[in-house]
């Protein structure tokens, strides 16, 4: 939808809806219900390049807003409104004070929105964070089956993987997961899962026993499934749809910064379809490909 003016308030669907304000410029602005976002300084994809917004644009821009809202008898927060300024390629560039009628704009590091959190750096540490204290409130609403001795090992497990596990991993299928981040959902998990069979570190007993008493398989195992199920939904939508066009380059020009480069998903794609011996062309059978990457829980006897 496109629009010399930004779309007002009082005809806001009640859906997503993203709009390019201004034609071949730099802005995207997406509205939710009662929230705008809008989006500078990123390019989309080589068809439609858009370039780096500067700080004297995006402040008018803003201006535009709040003109917009007050004349339709609205008010732009001046309190609430806050932005956050992705530098993945860690220049560490400084733009000076954002302005909104005269008042500074607060500056995040980590912004949390529909469930996710962004990081300025391009990190997923915080998101992580977020979803295992998800994970541990829906833990703390289950204790009365979990942490029951009457209860089966077996049935905990099964119950770990259907309420537990599905919280903890909402959105996994889009984390670049390093080994610093499987580590940490590991002791997210092991302290889940040692909690529901009644034992301690101090039992010395072995996180594959663990595993085996109620079922669950590795987390590395369960996030190489979640990416490769989601590589088959976007595999299947058309070419030109936003999930697979949508891509966030590097400017040309911009230095790269010192070291390695950071790991992409793309990567770990490749590495999961290596793994697993898998082929692309695989994707075309849905029967075959679903089988080809479901992950066996089966537990053990208990001992």
């Amino acid at each position: 939808m496109t629009s010399d003016l930004p779309l007002l308030p009082d005809s806001v669907p009640y859906e997503q809806v993203e709009i390019d304000v201004f034609p071949k410029s730099c802005f995207v602005c997406e509205l939710y219900v009662d929230d705008v976002i809008i989006e500078t300084g990123v390019i989309l994809s080589s068809s439609s390049p858009r370039s780096i917004a500067s700080q004297a644009e995006i402040e008018g821009k803003l201006e535009l807003w709040r003109q917009t809202l007050e004349a339709k008898g609205f008010r732009l927060s001046r309190t609430k409104t806050e932005y956050l300024k992705c530098d993945f390629d860690e220049t560490g560039t400084e733009d000076g004070e954002l302005l909104l009628d005269g008042q500074i704009v607060p500056r995040k590091e980590s912004f949390r929105y529909l469930g996710s959190m962004i990081q300025s750096d391009g990190d997923i540490k915080e998101d992580i964070r977020h979803k295992s204290q998800e994970g541990w409130a829906k833990w703390r609403l289950a204790t009365g089956v979990l942490c029951d001795r009457k209860v089966p090992v077996k049935l905990k497990g099964k119950f770990y993987r259907t309420t537990i596990r599905p919280a903890l991993l909402y959105g996994a299928e889009c984390w670049e997961t390093r080994s610093s981040h499987l580590m940490a959902l590991n002791v997210t998990e092991m302290r889940m899962l040692r909690w529901a069979c009644g034992h301690a570190r101090r039992d010395k007993i072995r996180n594959d026993c663990v595993r085996g008493k109620l079922g669950v398989a590795p987390m590395k195992d369960i996030l190489s499934q979640h990416r490769l199920r989601w590589l088959r939904h976007i595999q299947r939508r058309s070419p030109d749809a936003p999930v697979r066009v949508g891509r966030i380059t590097q400017m040309e020009g911009r230095m790269k910064r010192p070291g390695r480069p950071k790991l992409t998903w793309d990567e770990l794609i490749k590495k999961d379809l290596n793994d697993r011996g898998l082929e692309r062309e695989l994707m075309l059978d849905r029967s075959a490909w679903k089988a080809a990457i479901h992950v066996k829980e089966v537990s053990t006897r208990d001992t």
